[in-house]
């Protein structure tokens, strides 16, 4: 089977988030500042998804990137967003808790 309908269907490699922050990937969340002041992974940036494009300056592109926000969906324009601007390793992290929920 190819890689990619492996990983449509979940067969793909599993990325280890953990291993990941603790190699010193930088977690962004692209929600909004409310959503982020209500609850967030401590050490991760707020940029806000309709901001991303301006704050690029603010993420190291040498280093990994995980994006997150409230369900996964606007982690994966962000991730998007962040890929056409040169950064090479940009993982969807999904939505913030359930991200969380992977590092503990």
């Amino acid at each position: 089977m190819k890689e990619s309908i492996r990983n449509f269907f979940g067969k793909g490699r599993k990325t280890n988030i953990k291993q990941l922050v603790q190699n010193g990937a930088q977690i962004i969340d692209v929600r909004t500042i409310g959503e982020f002041n209500k609850g967030h992974i401590p050490g991760s940036v707020n940029i806000p998804l309709q901001d991303l494009s301006r704050n690029l300056s603010q993420i190291k592109i040498n280093k990994t990137v995980i994006t997150c926000c409230a369900s996964g969906m606007r982690s994966a324009s962000a991730k998007n967003v962040l890929k056409a601007n040169g950064f090479a390793e940009v993982y969807n992290g999904g939505g913030w808790q359930s991200l969380q929920n992977k590092l503990s």
